[in-house]
């Protein structure tokens, strides 16, 4: 491996080792809303960061950006920048969230199988723009998990807007509308997502899909597992925007709860 933080691994596990025990009664507790309520949170979290793939939506630039703030949110951080990572039952079985910035990328079977299991089995999912959202393009039992797939972003790097749709998912609340300029994503989405914020095409540089409203961030679930999703991001830069970096954070915590936290269910996961 070429990162010293997934070669350090089990290092990191054994030392870590002590405190477990605590730590699982005590999200047992969390778990069950009637005795108390919280927030999500990646403090005692484990997390698998994958990152690779086209250069051009700068992964290790994101991966500076946010692994130091998830670490000093608490949560323990695995690097790796190779697939392989997912091909360790071990480290798999481990974790709570898995963060993948791996665009226009090539998995095996083993790996692709390997992940969606873990997924499937309750660990959370959570990425941007073409992180997850157009990383291996043939393999639609992935996209199935994942909830959408790139297929076009007319006119570029354009500007364009961002409508919050709920505004009482905890992902969303307390934030407004707000202005992007980057890649305005067109995705074939799957219609069993909760959407918390679209954008509008006006049909500049595509006029046959003037007045098209689009997801831009989602929830789902793929088995047990949560699955976040955003389609900002483009390049780091993008979370200079507060709404985008805050949106991000916040899902990154939500997905992280698949283990601790209720199964949500909504009754109507459309979107207008």
């Amino acid at each position: 491996m070429k990162n010293n933080d997934f070669s350090r691994r089990k290092f990191i596990k054994t030392v870590a080792a002590a405190g477990a025990g605590t730590f699982v009664m005590k999200n047992s507790l969390f778990a069950n809303p009637s005795v108390v309520k919280r927030k999500p949170t990646l403090k005692g979290k484990k997390v698998l960061w994958v990152y690779g793939g086209w250069e051009g939506h700068d992964p290790k630039k994101c991966t500076d950006l946010f692994v130091p703030w998830m670490r000093k949110e608490g949560a323990e951080v695995t690097v790796s920048d190779t697939l392989d990572s997912y091909l360790d039952e071990e480290l798999m079985s481990s974790v709570d969230l898995i963060v993948q910035i791996m665009t226009m990328s090539d998995i095996t079977g083993d790996q692709e199988n390997m992940l969606l299991k873990t997924i499937k089995n309750g660990t959370g999912l959570a990425g941007w723009h073409g992180g997850i959202g157009d990383a291996f393009r043939t393999r639609v039992e992935y996209q199935f998990m994942v909830g959408g797939q790139w297929v076009a972003h007319p006119g570029g790097v354009i500007d364009y807007r961002v409508n919050i749709k709920d505004h009482e998912d905890p992902i969303t609340k307390g934030l407004q509308d707000f202005d992007m300029h980057s890649e305005q994503y067109y995705m074939h989405v799957d219609p069993n997502v909760k959407v918390l914020a679209t954008t509008t095409y006006n049909g500049e540089h595509a006029p046959w899909i003037d007045g098209c409203v689009m997801p831009v961030v989602w929830k789902k679930y793929y088995g047990k597992g949560r699955v976040f999703y955003s389609s900002l991001g483009h390049v780091v830069d993008d979370f200079e925007v507060p709404e985008a970096l805050e949106i991000q954070k916040r899902g990154f915590r939500w997905a992280a709860e698949s283990k601790y936290m209720d199964f949500e269910k909504w009754i109507t996961p459309v979107y207008r």
